[in-house]
C-alpha cells in the first residue's frame, strides 16, 4: 500500500465523483467500496473520518454520510436489550469462549441492519467503522453481504484495517476474514 496520507486525500475527490453516488459502472454493480489500510493508521484514518464527515457537512451538500461504529452498534443494542451488564459478569464467571458463543449468537447482521435502516433518514452514503474493535464477535463480510439487500442503491465505505485485494478481506492483514468481491477498493 503507499501512503497513507496520500490515500486518504484521494476519498473527498472519489465521494465527490458523480459515478460514485450513482453508481460505479454501466453493470449495475452495487456501489460498495473497502478503504483498506494498514491498522497501525487506525487513529490517523478515525481522525480524517471526522474530517471528511466535516467537509460534507453543511445545508446545501448532496453528499449526506452517516457514520456507523459496529462496535459502539453492539454496545448500544446491548444496552437496549438490557444484557450489557450482564456481559462483564458471564466472562467473569464462564469465561471468554461463552462469552464469545454468547455474544456472536447475539451479534446477528439482522439485528445491525435493522438498526442501520432505522437510523437512514435521508443520509445517502454510508461509512462502516469499527470493524477491527468488534472481531471476532461480528465479521465484516457478513455485514456487508446482508447489507447489499437493504442498501443496494446506497454508496457504502466499509473502513477496513487490513488488506483487500478486490477478491478477500485479510483483518489486520493476517486472518482471513472472508472472501467477498462484491465490493471495489476505493482507494488504490
Amino acid at each position: 500500500m503507499s501512503n497513507i496520507n496520500e490515500r486518504l486525500d484521494k476519498i473527498i475527490p472519489k465521494i465527490k465523483e458523480d459515478k460514485f453516488i450513482h453508481g460505479k459502472g454501466l453493470g449495475n454493480e452495487i456501489s460498495f467500496y473497502v478503504f483498506d489500510y494498514e491498522p497501525k493508521y487506525e487513529l490517523k484514518v478515525r481522525n480524517y473520518i471526522q474530517h471528511i464527515k466535516k467537509v460534507f457537512d453543511y445545508e446545501s451538500t448532496d453528499r449526506k454520510i452517516i457514520e456507523f461504529d459496529l462496535y459502539k452498534m453492539l454496545i448500544e443494542i446491548a444496552k437496549e436489550k438490557r444484557i450489557f451488564n450482564r456481559i462483564f459478569e458471564m466472562e467473569q464467571k464462564q469465561g471468554k469462549t461463552a462469552l464469545f458463543k454468547a455474544l456472536t449468537t447475539f451479534a446477528k447482521p439482522e439485528i445491525f441492519l435493522q438498526k442501520i435502516k432505522e437510523q437512514m433518514g435521508d443520509h445517502n452514503v454510508v461509512f462502516l467503522t469499527g470493524i477491527g474493535k468488534i472481531y471476532p464477535f461480528v465479521r465484516s463480510h457478513n455485514i456487508l453481504n446482508n447489507l447489499q439487500e437493504v442498501l443496494d442503491k446506497t454508496p457504502v465505505i466499509m473502513f477496513f484495517p487490513g488488506q483487500y485485494d478486490g477478491q478477500s478481506l485479510q483483518l489486520f492483514g493476517k486472518l482471513k476474514d472472508d472472501n467477498y468481491y462484491r465490493a471495489f477498493r476505493l482507494v488504490d
